[in-house]
């Protein structure tokens, strides 16, 4: 599971001061998307066999690029190829209005990696006209229009058109309306000509009940519906994505020879059989393995992971994140780690869902050197993995805060005047000057070390049992539980954060976006899709309800401006605490319609009146509510023999440039899949 970036949040200067110095942060902006780079400190300083690991993880990861555009859509890469194209051939007036909104939406495919958005899931909607793109794909040689054997490039256009322009063709990536097919309605290609209903019946006839160590069902292939009958088309090297698949294993198998020690290189080769088998008990015995890699200073996360595109919780999508550990900063999280027992004690959920010992909880802070798949460009600021209910109880899980990323959120924020319209008063923003930074990271933290890996399933239940709401309950459940903690008096006594009201800063931070200013990312007339979004929501309407009595927390109008205020931040803990307990029993016991309940009443709605001043207001400061990253570029030097004798890293390659270079070099997939 991962830590989704929130909102454009204030100016927050960390407890040391932002350097001023020469590297740039922004590469460029279009749309609503400001697109940035990311530091990668330390990278010189380790070994020339560390840094030549990093470089074939780093090739792995770019690797499999092609595979997530497909699983998100099965039209996604002609479209792509297409504008790829008709953008390197065109001829004609690049400062005609036209153009500019045929590049802008080339940019937005790439940075969603499809033609729908990686967060609401809504397609994408074209600013330029029919007729241009008709005459521009016309104009270009047939070798480069990505068309179907036998079909004309006029052909080809008729039929891609409406995919591109008709905003009722392919609708919506992950459908979660309640009510609804939610396979049937949605345009991703995890499944082919079957239902909901028949989907869940598929995957229940392979499950037994008895079964302590289940497979995750489903997650790595696709399920559709041939001659009749209902089949898994596998991703692996021999089976669906094979071409992608095989380039992927072909890096990893040259990673070998750099890996630090034995169990590392015993966890690539895991993975590497896993990714030749197909078996999902090849998978695990790769987490597991991964998991208990505690003494490698590089390490990476490949393949088939998240499953928050999948409306159903089982189909994931392809992702890699390539990294080294922050040994400073990770004593942070070290220190988290080795007292999760005494946290887990004190949780305020009923002791029939709670650990009677906490297994192998790691964590650490890492510095990410390359993002792919699933994380690129948007990329989450912590991941804690493996997903599997089991693993986790038996074996423990794996957390990372990813420290150079929220640091360049942070460089790059600074100055937006963010603050001055949103935040209440000078006491909170002199909080979330002082404390936001360190109290943002702590947060993050607890949520992947401790939230994540905390409580248990009651024996028998089905850990599919929340269907589309599993993963907002999941992040629900570990947000709280950073929420709750962060403000006990143990973090300071740990020292993890410096002061005892520094908690408030983030709680004040997190009601503002849960109630507030995420709201700038959907649009008008929307209701919230997104997991974590649903979460954030969830939570911050749930806490305004039910602390109204006391007036814990309001929505208080000032010069014709919403703002929220907290007036009790001891109080506001206890209600966190109460939601803890009450999102654990849904969780521990698999109560659907509780945990239906909950996401639909909390996390879905959005009042319309709040949303147009919210926007309006956002307007005015010229910011940019999304954000994504443009990858550092690793260069391989060889000596005669072909042995790597140092890798260097470069940070001055533009975000469209990189796009096409990545389409050039790891272009292995066909069109149609």
């Amino acid at each position: 599971m991962m830590v989704a970036a929130g909102v454009f949040t204030a100016c927050s200067t960390t407890q040391k001061e932002q350097k001023n110095d020469d590297f740039n942060y922004v590469v460029e902006n279009f749309a609503d998307v400001q697109m940035l780079r990311y530091k990668v400190p330390g990278f010189e300083n380790l070994s020339t066999s560390q840094k030549a690991l990093i470089y074939h993880l780093t090739e792995a990861a770019a690797a499999g690029r092609d595979i997530l555009y497909d699983q998100n859509c099965k039209w996604n890469l002609p479209v792509r190829r297409t504008l790829e194209a008709v953008y390197e051939n065109y001829k004609g007036d690049k400062n005609s209005q036209e153009y500019k909104n045929f590049e802008e939406y080339l940019k937005l495919v790439w940075f969603n990696n499809g033609i729908h958005h990686y967060n609401s899931t809504d397609k994408l909607q074209p600013k330029f006209s029919e007729a241009f793109f008709a005459e521009q794909v016309s104009a270009l040689d047939p070798a480069a229009v990505p068309a179907k054997a036998g079909q004309s490039v006029t052909e080809f256009i008729a039929e891609i058109s409406p995919v591109i322009f008709n905003p009722s063709v392919l609708p919506v990536r992950a459908n979660q309306k309640d009510g609804e097919d939610l396979v049937a309605t949605s345009a991703n290609n995890y499944y082919e000509g079957v239902t909901q209903a028949e989907a869940e019946a598929f995957y229940n006839k392979m499950k037994d009940p008895k079964d302590n160590t289940p497979v995750s069902y489903g997650l790595n292939s696709k399920l559709a519906k041939v001659d009749g009958q209902i089949v898994e088309q596998v991703w692996k090297v021999g089976g669906l994505y094979s071409p992608a698949i095989e380039k992927v294993v072909a890096h990893l198998d040259s990673a070998l020879a750099y890996t630090e020690n034995p169990q590392q290189k015993a966890v690539i080769e895991t993975l590497i059989k896993y990714y030749n088998t197909g078996d999902l008990k090849d998978f695990d015995e790769y987490a597991i393995l991964w998991v208990k890699d505690l003494d490698s200073k590089v390490d990476f996360v490949n393949g088939f992971t998240e499953n928050y595109g999948d409306p159903l919780g089982m189909k994931a999508s392809w992702e890699s994140v390539v990294n080294f550990k922050n040994e400073e900063a990770t004593k942070r999280t070290e220190l988290i780690s080795a007292n999760a027992q005494w946290f887990e004690n004190h949780s305020p959920v009923d002791n029939r869902f709670k650990k009677e010992e906490v297994k192998g909880v790691s964590a650490k802070v890492i510095t990410l050197a390359m993002l792919g798949g699933d994380t690129y460009p948007t990329t989450p600021i912590g991941i804690n993995l493996p997903n599997s209910n089991w693993i986790r109880r038996d074996h423990g899980s794996k957390s990372v805060t990813i420290e150079n990323i929220t640091e360049a959120y942070d460089a790059a924020s600074q100055g937006s005047g963010f603050g001055e319209e949103f935040i209440w008063s000078d006491k909170e923003r002199d909080l979330i000057k002082n404390y936001g930074f360190i109290a943002d990271n702590l947060h993050t933290d607890l949520h992947e070390c401790l939230g994540h890996g905390s409580g248990k399933l009651l024996p028998g239940t089905d850990p599919d049992a929340l269907k589309a709401y599993g993963s907002p309950l999941e992040e629900m459940r570990a947000d709280l539980y950073a929420l709750y903690f962060m403000a006990d008096p143990k973090t300071t006594e740990l020292g993890l954060l410096p002061t005892a009201d520094a908690y408030q800063a983030e709680y004040y931070k997190y009601l503002m976006n849960g109630l507030m200013t995420q709201l700038t990312r959907i649009q008008p007339g929307k209701t919230i899709e997104q997991a974590h979004m649903r979460c954030r929501a969830a939570i911050s309407q749930w806490v305004l309800e039910k602390g109204k009595e006391d007036q814990v927390v309001e929505l208080v109008q000032r010069d014709g401006k919403t703002f929220v205020v907290v007036n009790d931040y001891e109080k506001m803990r206890g209600l966190i605490g109460q939601l803890l307990a009450e999102i654990q029993r849904i969780k521990s016991e698999g109560d659907y319609e509780a945990g239906k309940n909950m996401i639909e009443n909390y996390g879905v709605k959005v009042n319309p009146e709040l949303h147009k001043e919210i926007l309006d207001r956002y307007a005015k400061l010229n910011l940019a509510p999304w954000r994504g990253f443009v990858n550092p570029t690793y260069t391989a030097i060889y000596d005669a023999n072909g042995n790597i004798t140092d890798v260097t890293v470069s940070f001055n390659e533009g975000y469209a440039e990189q796009m096409l270079r990545y389409s050039k070099e790891y272009n292995s997939l066909p069109s149609y899949n």
